[in-house]
């Protein structure tokens, strides 16, 4: 099995801005979980990596694109 790189300053920076953009929205957890089943709590509290496909479709639904995303990341 292939072993997954990790950064985890990149990976708080993601988790960071999707937690901040979700409370700006003022969409919860479980909201977001009944729209999407994508089980976000996980990925903010750091328990599970998160693929591109999977942060396309988080960013999709928060209506960002990817290259917005990244830019906000950037900052950070």
């Amino acid at each position: 099995m292939p072993q997954q790189l990790q950064n985890t300053e990149l990976s708080k920076r993601l988790v960071f801005c999707i937690k901040e953009i979700r409370k700006t929205k003022n969409i919860t957890l479980e909201a977001f979980y009944f729209d999407t089943g994508i089980h976000l709590a996980r990925i903010e509290q750091g328990k599970q990596n998160i693929t591109v496909a999977t942060l396309s479709k988080i960013c999709e639904y928060f209506e960002i694109s990817l290259s917005a995303f990244f830019l906000l990341v950037e900052e950070k």
